[in-house]
């Protein structure tokens, strides 16, 4: 016979536990002192709560060991059991893959509502300045505004060595375009070359509204609305075509993360 400490220690069952499971009934001790309340375990006592802690470590209510402790004789009992529990576990699983999901996304929203509103905090300066002529080499294209990558990529070929700044496009419309834009991709260059299907020349100096812009290009609107603000509260007029200058962008294999993005717009002013 055990006494409870040392019942504990055989089962690994702490003492409050023990004496918990004896109220509930779910493993009642061989022999209980009348006077004294002491409690004495024997051999098929530590047979059933090794069962109990298997069963507890598979996630078994009490009610649930009870409804096994009286229903199974034998492990193919169990069997049934043991299929209702893992379907029981599985559903827990998506439950709570689903909850943590949508934890991520509310942190990600606030997280980027904090990015914004730091941005704003920190929005950057609206200038009017004047820009130098620069000397390009351009492919005139009409399309989506994404297919300005391709003309950049034909270029950085034709060009190498022979490109003299930050890319730049120039869009010729005024207006958004949905899959008919007309748009000049172009790189600086140190002076005139010959190259089949490109355009080299001089893009004249011109007096602009300008904003620095961070982040993805898919926000560009966020600043034309700050820039065309701008130049319709000073009675303004902006003339074509309108530049974005690429400070700081995709690289030529990694892609960097779009949050650090920088792109100059500049609209160019008529003046009187």
């Amino acid at each position: 016979m055990y006494s409870i400490g040392e019942f504990s220690m055989v089962s690994g069952i702490p003492v409050r536990t023990l004496r918990f499971y004896h109220e509930v009934g779910l493993l009642v001790p061989a022999a209980v002192d009348q006077v004294t309340n002491y409690r004495s375990y024997d051999e098929r006592n530590l047979e059933l709560a090794t069962v109990l802690v298997a069963l507890r470590k598979l996630e078994f209510s009490l009610e649930e060991i009870r409804e096994i402790l009286n229903e199974c004789r034998d492990d193919a009992d169990l069997v049934a059991q043991l299929e209702r529990q893992k379907k029981s576990l599985a559903a827990k699983v998506q439950h709570y893959q689903s909850l943590i999901r949508t934890i991520d996304q509310l942190m990600a929203n606030q997280r980027h509502e904090r990015e914004e509103n730091k941005m704003k905090a920190t929005a950057p300066a609206i200038e009017e300045r004047d820009v130098a002529p620069m000397l390009v080499a351009g492919v005139r294209m009409k399309g989506s505004y994404s297919d300005c990558g391709k003309g950049f990529a034909t270029l950085g070929k034709r060009l190498a060595w022979r490109i003299a700044g930050k890319p730049l496009c120039l869009f010729y419309d005024g207006e958004y375009r949905e899959g008919d834009a007309n748009f000049e991709p172009c790189m600086p260059i140190r002076q005139p070359i010959e190259a089949n299907g490109i355009s080299i020349h001089q893009l004249p100096a011109a007096h602009c509204v300008t904003l620095i812009h961070r982040g993805p290009y898919d926000e560009l609107k966020n600043s034309y609305a700050r820039l065309i603000k701008h130049v319709k509260e000073r009675g303004l007029k902006v003339s074509l075509p309108t530049r974005e200058v690429y400070v700081k962008g995709p690289g030529m294999i990694l892609r960097g993360n779009p949050r650090n993005y920088l792109t100059e717009i500049q609209l160019p002013i008529e003046l009187p």
